[in-house]
């Protein structure tokens, strides 16, 4: 079962080096972190997600890890990190660092070890093969490099040479078991980086491509779950309280295998996707094209269908509402931001219904106040995604209170869009897209049946009448259309509804028997 503190989360990805620069040089840091924790806990978050902000030469934006147990210096020190943890505990914040145990940098030291001639104890680290001129037939490598004779796996960019957790099926005199003491060795050093931030008060990890270890493994990825299998055990034992989210994008796999936590994330396709990013399925592209397809089902009048999103998400919660949560999110630091298609109106509603589901969101820095996907060079291997990684807008001053430091020195530009939004002008306004997350998120913190663990039941999800579901004795209310819509509730759930709205936007209501909701509306009705 999942950590106990998962049951009233919700999560805020941070992407450091874009949130808050407290000492003026243009990059986000640990103690811009920390001075906007206050901020954080009043938007209805206690938890936070931290991309990677490990020592690392930033070839992939810290995905590339030079030391696992060093904070980068641009970000600060470990004693800085160390003290975030406190003050968040303080202020009753949980903190998840981004875990990378596929790879590491083609700089970290064991892989500067594992690529000498001589054999030591980190040449089977990494996964190579055993001649200079064999490739890794099916897998990406890099060959020519090294003083070893022999060619290395890479897990993503060439930057990322591939950690060897072994083969499920070995197939090449060079390839070993996931049972082999050198695969073993490396699953050890992971455990040994994960007891070293817990210790000093991390509560837990996002696992980047946490389906990527063992190689050749088949579709059920057995070997590479009997890895996490054996790290949840060493959790169990140590660290009790700790929690795992996996970018897995399968619950049934990743929480079986240990998790207590999976994102419902299929960007190139899939339920997610209909709901914010339906363009993904129609041919339309993560590198900017807007001309294609948009059946979004929030989206207004776009003839989205509820049940392209249901049909997958069901079958996925009623497989594993007892092993742990599924994750939604509003957008993360791979994907476009969900104001590239969605007006605020529209996100107003997607906010809505994701933090009313069950599992535990997350919300990701700058979409509460609906932060544009902006059109930038290329970052530290971002390319497409670098447009979702812009500095957080605060406020009116110079760069909009991220950084008091040269517009020349920033991290990534800001938006200088006349109507760019900030926090301060959502803050005055109260029917801002900032404050109706505040008011979803403390609805969810004050009712206990819209939290984690709480049932749903879909009530009504035909095309031409409102979604109406009930989560516990709460039933929801979306109407994402720009027309009237009714539908007529069951005899039993009318007789036991009070009739009593607890949030509303737009107009809804439930009446006789019967919901009635205006265009583009939301509604909690006890």
């Amino acid at each position: 079962m999942a950590a106990k503190w998962l049951k009233d989360t919700v999560f805020y990805e941070i992407y450091p080096q874009s949130f808050k620069d407290s000492n003026g040089d243009g990059i986000g840091d640990i103690n811009g972190i920390i001075e906007k924790l206050d901020y954080i806990k009043g938007l209805g978050c206690n938890a936070l997600w931290i991309n990677p902000c490990y020592d690392s030469p930033f070839k992939d934006a810290g995905y590339d890890v030079r030391d696992y147990k060093k904070v980068a210096p641009r970000y600060g020190t470990n004693e800085d990190l160390f003290r975030l943890f406190e003050e968040a505990h303080r202020k009753g914040i949980r903190v998840l660092l981004d875990l990378v145990p596929g790879h590491t940098s083609e700089e970290h030291p064991w892989f500067l070890e594992s690529q000498k001639a001589e054999q030591n104890e980190y040449s089977d680290r990494y996964i190579w093969t055993d001649f200079c001129f064999k490739g890794a037939k099916g897998l990406p490598y890099i060959g020519g490099e090294s003083e070893r004779s022999g060619c290395y796996i890479l897990n993503f960019y060439k930057c990322q040479p591939a950690l060897n957790y072994g083969f499920y099926r070995v197939t090449e005199p060079w390839q070993k078991s996931f049972r082999d003491p050198a695969a073993m060795a490396t699953r050890e050093a992971i455990k040994d980086v994960m007891r070293f931030w817990l210790s000093h008060g991390c509560d837990g990890f996002r696992v980047d491509m946490a389906a990527s270890l063992v190689k050749n493994d088949d579709e059920r990825k057995s070997a590479t779950s009997a890895v996490w299998k054996d790290v949840r055990r060493m959790l169990d034992l140590e660290f009790p309280d700790a929690a795992m989210v996996a970018e897995w994008s399968d619950p049934p796999l990743a929480l079986r295998a240990g998790y207590d936590m999976d994102f419902c994330l299929s960007e190139l396709g899939g339920g997610y996707s209909t709901l914010l990013r339906d363009y993904y399925n129609h041919g339309g592209s993560i590198h900017g094209d807007r001309s294609a397809e948009d059946h979004s089902y929030i989206k207004k009048d776009a003839g989205g269908n509820i049940n392209r999103f249901l049909d997958q998400y069901l079958a996925w919660y009623e497989d594993t509402k007892e092993l742990g949560y599924i994750s939604l999110l509003t957008c993360n630091h791979d994907t476009l931001r969900p104001s590239y298609n969605l007006t605020p109106e529209e996100l107003k509603l997607a906010y809505a219904f994701l933090f009313t589901l069950p599992g535990v969101p997350f919300l990701y820095y700058g979409d509460e106040i609906g932060m544009k996907y902006l059109d930038v060079p290329t970052k530290e291997g971002g390319y497409f995604r670098t447009g979702s990684r812009t500095p957080m807008q605060w406020d009116s001053t110079a760069n909009h209170g991220f950084s008091e430091g040269k517009e020349a020195d920033l991290y990534l530009p800001v938006d200088t869009s006349a109507d760019a939004p900030t926090v301060e002008a959502q803050e005055a306004d109260r029917d801002s897209l900032l404050n109706t997350v505040r008011a979803i998120l403390a609805l969810r913190h004050s009712e206990e049946d819209l939290q984690a663990d709480a049932d749903l039941h879909i009530i009504c999800s035909d095309a031409d009448r409102p979604l109406v579901y009930q989560r516990g004795s709460l039933l929801c209310v979306l109407n994402p259309t720009g027309h009237r819509l009714e539908s007529i509730l069951p005899a039993d759930i009318a007789e036991s509804l009070h009739g009593e709205v607890l949030l509303k936007i737009g107009q809804a209501s439930a009446e006789n028997g019967r919901i009635y909701a205006e265009g583009q509306s939301f509604a909690v009705i006890r």
